[in-house]
């Protein structure tokens, strides 16, 4: 049998499928494709990389924006057919956006660069997702990334407790614990001048094999103008308020689930990015603590000043911590 390329012979490589996919999985042909173009690779195809043989399986999903589901076709699941080990394909795709909080406007785009800088900066640190960089066929930065198996921090709050009152006092203490420590990794990388750039709950997973909770998707990246770490620690706002308030707390939802408590909410109770949710949860939960709801406000629209770096988000999350141990 001929040696197709990458030097592998169509039955070598059937051979190693065979090992890690079951009977009636194993295509008939194999079909080796060029990493040149993402779109071109589909299911049961093989891509060479770093002279290992891969079998691509299905492209990643995501739901920015609350479009569940999206694909990404860049981004696929794939299996090293040496060692049967699941991974991470991603390919370069190049995007563009803006992102408006209060006065600040920030200018995103996707960096495979700052990516594959930051996968060596956190190489062997558990905190964070791991993986390294190798060139596709036209000389772009490709990602081979560990696949994580586990579920998100958005999941996993919504599965705690029965009710809310019930969450807080029984569950939500050592999951914001868990919370600083994500918030700690997130300081490592600030203090070596690099950015996370799209900090968002289902960023964040709890890594089944080793319990403890992991940042994934380091390649988006900000022009900052005077707030460089601004665009992150926003992000660990909207983080620190679903896990808080167990979910986002709308204006919609109040309205239909409990109309009196919308009564309390006045403009300057809201989210500065998203203006239909609640950052002041004292007036929904009247059993948060107040430094911990000052922690909220600090990303509400009626906030006077904004947390520039990591430590003191983490220095005010430490007094709301000790706050709740003190119940």
């Amino acid at each position: 049998m001929s040696v197709a390329a990458g030097g592998y012979s169509e039955k070598e490589l059937l051979h190693m499928i065979r090992k890690w996919v079951s009977y009636e999985r194993v295509p008939k042909r194999v079909k080796i494709k060029d990493t040149a173009d993402f779109f071109r690779v589909d299911y049961d195809d093989i891509v060479i990389l770093d002279a290992e043989p891969y079998l691509v399986r299905n492209n990643e999903r995501e739901g920015r924006f609350g479009i569940d589901d999206e694909q990404k076709f860049w981004v696929k699941r794939a299996r090293n057919l040496l060692n049967g080990e699941v991974k991470i394909l991603k390919w370069v795709f190049k995007e563009r956006f803006q992102a408006k909080i209060g006065n600040l406007v920030f200018d995103c785009v996707r960096s495979p660069q700052k990516e594959a800088r930051i996968l060596e900066l956190v190489n062997g640190r558990p905190e964070f997702m791991q993986g390294k960089t190798v060139l596709d066929s036209s000389g772009n930065q490709l990602r081979i990334l560990d696949y994580i198996k586990g579920k998100t921090l958005g999941q996993l709050t919504l599965e705690m407790g029965k009710d809310h009152e019930d969450y807080f006092y029984n569950h939500y203490p050592a999951l914001l614990d868990e919370f600083i420590q994500t918030v700690e990794a997130i300081r490592f990388l600030h203090e070596h001048n690099e950015k996370h750039g799209d900090i968002r709950r289902d960023h964040i997973i709890k890594d089944l094999s080793t319990g403890r909770y992991r940042w994934i998707d380091f390649d988006f990246n900000y022009r900052h103008g005077e707030s460089r770490f601004g665009y992150d620690l926003f992000g660990l706002g909207n983080v620190l308020l679903f896990i808080t308030g167990r979910g986002d707390i709308t204006t919609y939802r109040l309205l239909h689930e409990a109309p009196h408590l919308l009564d309390r909410i006045t403009e300057d109770d809201v989210n500065i990015v998203f203006q239909n949710r609640v950052n002041n949860l004292r007036k929904i939960y009247p059993y948060l603590s107040e430094k911990l709801n000052r922690v909220l406000m600090h990303f509400s629209i009626s906030a006077p000043i904004y947390y520039e770096e990591t430590k003191e988000l983490l220095e005010d999350l430490g007094e709301a911590r000790e706050e709740l141990g003190a119940r």
